[in-house]
């Protein structure tokens, strides 16, 4: 199957990517589709139609896991490889992303991201999750009067907050009232998005009523994203 797969990409104009995430739990079948993918879609400048993404987690992948031996052996492949290491934001990029999204000098956002930094560790996820927790609780506000936003440094400061970023999302949950965490263990079954129109269906369907109001719920905390007529 992954031959005819390639030669389909290589007869389109325009290159195709594919992107997995969580390589870490990858099979040495899927990783073997992959390599033959990848030797099918050919490696001279005119046959470079195939882009593939892969990401995994850090010190999961060792020498006897499948995409270790898909590395190694790109260059044998004729695969040109890029490999590149995605730490966390440093102190003064988390200050131009608090900066850009607060839309508020540099200069009086430093106090604020330099605790959120201390909280946070710069994971860009549990920045993200952090104001939207920090807005609900009123320590993160606009203000009125003098026409932009506003927070309590002392009251952000005595946050205790959980050291991983899947705690606090636990945590998160958890505070949700429980007919939104079982319209969330619902949705949570038609995999990382659904089609609106499809929730809405699935709630007549099954008149599982406040559904989709639950799930705006979620949407507001940030749990979930609303985009493209999608709920992801």
């Amino acid at each position: 199957i992954m031959p005819v797969c390639g030669s389909v990409i290589r007869s389109y104009d325009a290159p195709v990517t594919l992107f997995l995430d969580d390589l870490q739990w990858a099979d040495s079948a899927s990783i073997a589709a992959v390599t033959q993918l990848l030797c099918s879609t050919g490696s001279s400048s005119k046959q470079k139609q195939f882009f593939f993404v892969g990401c995994h987690r850090e010190g999961i992948i060792d020498s006897a896991h499948p995409v270790w031996e898909l590395v190694c052996n790109a260059e044998l492949l004729g695969v040109s490889f890029t490999s590149l290491k995605l730490d966390s934001m440093a102190e003064e990029t988390l200050n131009a992303m608090v900066s850009e999204t607060l839309c508020v000098l540099p200069r009086l956002t430093r106090t604020l991201a330099n605790i959120m930094y201390r909280k946070t560790k710069g994971n860009p996820l549990f920045v993200s999750q952090l104001m939207l927790s920090l807005n609900k609780k009123n320590l993160l506000f606009p203000s009125l009067s003098r026409r932009r936003w506003e927070w309590d440094n002392e009251k952000i400061m005595s946050q205790k907050l959980p050291d991983d970023v899947a705690v606090f999302f636990t945590q998160s949950i958890a505070d949700l009232p429980s007919d939104v965490r079982i319209s969330l263990f619902h949705f949570s079954c038609f995999g990382a998005s659904v089609e609106i129109a499809f929730v809405k269906t699935l709630e007549m369907a099954l008149e599982m009523r406040g559904l989709c109001d639950n799930l705006d719920i979620a949407v507001d905390v940030g749990l979930l994203e609303k985009k493209d007529d999608q709920i992801r």
